[in-house]
């Protein structure tokens, strides 16, 4: 398949993933949700990794770490994205998660001494300006009662989540850990401890056997968790990490265009200046990357 048909595919399915995730919403709890999402996902996965022999078996110490990413990247993080956009719309979510393109260069910088570079820096500022304008008119309903800053809390948690989980890839990475059989193992901690989440919350495990929740589960354990993963690191082998990184860039515009037709987002013009904004920091970002590790 041609790079511009894997970038395609991973950009549709990621930027609906979003929108899907609010139709899990409503009879069942969002943390549970997510346990049911990664099971199946890693399930299927690892099932899969067996039946094309991929080696599956780890030592202890690096299921430590599996442990490790599974929570933050799998289930902590997506957890955190649940209730998030049980509060603000499902493409605002999108944006405020595709700062960790900043995020993570800030991690590299603390944990692994990577420099930080003017360029990304200045990149970072258009990003949170522009995602700060973005929830204006939503921080302006906060403070009319509404529960939209509990909602962007959520969200940059998820996204702090995430980053950790990047950080403990790239190390999994150096380790030579096969990214499969590693992304199994990780969805399935994953659930694990979005299982222990749910058990302290009290949550009751419930089902909704409704066809929406249902295909909306299938959809994102098979469609969002594993064929735009799967699309994803073959175009990572193709082009390399700075010209695959720009998914991130369109996966929120697809977000916002399908929160605008089906969730009935309201554009003003403050609105619009914040998602170009947080764009152009995403692009200056990746570009100024993309010369670096070339």
């Amino acid at each position: 398949m041609s790079a511009p048909a894997l970038f395609a595919i991973s950009t549709a399915i990621w930027g609906s993933t979003w929108l899907v995730i609010t139709w899990q919403l409503g009879q069942v709890a969002p943390t549970v949700s997510v346990v049911y999402r990664f099971a199946l996902a890693g399930a299927l996965l690892g099932a899969w990794c067996v039946a094309t022999g991929k080696r599956m078996r780890f030592p202890a110490g690096e299921h430590a770490r599996l442990v490790a990413w599974g929570a933050m990247f799998f289930g902590l993080n997506y957890i955190g994205v649940y209730y998030a956009e049980a509060h603000v719309s499902s493409g605002l979510v999108a944006v405020v998660f595709s700062t960790i393109v900043f995020m993570s260069p800030v991690g590299m910088r603390l944990f692994f001494g990577t420099p930080l570079t003017a360029r990304m820096l200045a990149a970072a500022t258009l990003g949170v300006v522009g995602v700060a304008l973005l929830f204006l008119p939503e921080l302006d309903s906060a403070r009319r009662g509404g529960s939209a800053a509990v909602g962007i809390a959520y969200a940059l948690g998820a996204t702090v989540l995430a980053t950790g989980g990047n950080l403990v890839a790239v190390r999994n990475h150096a380790a030579g850990l096969p990214v499969l059989p590693a992304t199994a193992w990780g969805m399935a901690y994953g659930s694990g401890i979005a299982a222990l989440v749910a058990l302290a919350q009290g949550a009751a495990w419930t089902f909704d056997a409704r066809l929406p929740y249902v295909l909306s589960l299938l959809y994102l354990a098979l469609i969002g968790s594993i064929v735009a993963f799967g699309a994803y690191l073959t175009l990572l082998s193709k082009v390399g990490a700075g010209p695959a990184s720009y998914v991130g860039v369109s996966t929120p515009v697809i977000a916002m265009l399908l929160s605008t037709a089906f969730e009935g987002y309201r554009w003003t013009w403050i609105a619009a200046l914040g998602v170009a904004l947080a764009v152009a920091g995403n692009v200056m970002a990746l570009q100024g990357g993309q010369r670096k590790s070339g």
